[in-house]
């Protein structure tokens, strides 16, 4: 695992480097119209999560190196927005921190697009709070639940822990194009009686950018918030990571090994990116999708903060990817 402080130098070049790569370059496509376009300039059209954008960029910024010539934008419109753009022929690649629904696929059926599905990190969803909150090292789910379920009246610490003080907590999150909000919606905020998905409250402060839901926890005492493992590993000076416990257990930190194993339960979730067969036939997006999947694409994962697959997972993948470019 490459040092803190690396993981921070990188995503800051990336940042740079992103907007330097995209300035100017990002294209509104015509709905129905292959992401490629008409132009003469090669081109990949990357949308969707923002919990695996850092990855995609580092794997542009890497694949550039060496492919000049091609025109490569990253969206971040997240995962849900990314499957619509995705079922309509907007982009070739579609980064989701979720599998696709069945919604989704049926959308992609109907659209005639055939696509395949390729996991490629793990993340470990983490829960943080303002460094200054010396009392909270912890929650289990059932409480996280009843901090964010709709309906809730908790509005202070002491309403979770007599204990605890009764200062404000101001709640950080996704916004619901999110595959973040449907994962932790689906693994904390579970069904109802009546087997519906319990709903998030609504008075929290939502964001499709992880680097704000970050400044608004690291700037607000009292924060609550939760975003993907990489970017509370590039910003853990300034804000803390909380243990997890499920019903019996010990609470458990999210740090690589406990991601990998799954002990950190029930927030470790694969990433992934869904590629559309047709686009593979394009020499541009079938180097690129191929160069994403090979050693030195991968090894960006572990840079940026999150956690690499297992070994097996990632020839799983391999496989796949493989018999979709016939080989």
């Amino acid at each position: 695992m490459h040092s803190q402080h690396s993981i921070k130098s990188f995503i800051a070049t990336l940042a740079f480097v992103a907007l330097g790569a995209c300035s100017g370059c990002i294209e509104q496509e015509e709905p129905g119209t292959s992401p490629s376009g008409g132009g003469s300039t090669p081109k990949v059209v990357i949308d969707g999560s923002s919990t695996v954008e850092p990855i995609s960029l580092a794997v542009m910024e890497s694949f550039a190196e060496s492919h000049d010539g091609i025109q490569i934008t990253v969206g971040r419109s997240g995962t849900s927005a990314g499957f619509e753009k995705f079922a309509l022929n907007e982009s070739d690649i579609s980064n989701a921190s979720r599998p696709i629904k069945q919604a989704e696929i049926d959308a992609c059926a109907a659209a005639g697009i055939e696509y395949v599905e390729l996991a490629i990190a793990i993340d470990g969803l983490s829960v943080v709070v303002h460094p200054s909150n010396d009392w909270c090292t912890s929650l289990t789910v059932e409480q996280l639940k009843a901090i964010w379920e709709t309906g809730s009246e908790i509005e202070t610490w002491n309403q979770i822990d007599p204990s605890w003080p009764s200062d404000p907590i101001a709640l950080y999150g996704p916004d619901d194009a999110s595959g973040t909000y449907d994962y932790f919606q689906e693994a904390i905020l579970g069904k109802d009686a009546a087997g519906e998905k319990i709903e998030f409250r609504n008075d929290y402060n939502p964001s499709d950018n992880d680097s704000e839901l970050v400044e608004g926890v690291a700037n607000t005492p009292g924060a609550l918030g939760f975003f993907g493992y990489a970017f509370y590993v590039q910003s853990s000076d300034k804000i803390k990571v909380l243990g997890i416990a499920q019903a019996g257990s010990e609470p458990v930190i999210p740090n690589p090994t406990t991601i990998e194993d799954g002990t950190y339960a029930p927030l470790s979730r694969r990433l992934y990116i869904y590629v559309n067969k047709a686009s593979l036939e394009r020499p541009e997006v079938r180097d690129f999708v191929d160069y994403y999947l090979s050693d030195a694409g991968l090894e960006h994962v572990s840079q940026v903060g999150y956690v690499d697959l297992p070994a097996e997972e990632l020839a799983a993948s391999r496989t796949v990817l493989k018999a979709a470019l016939g080989e």
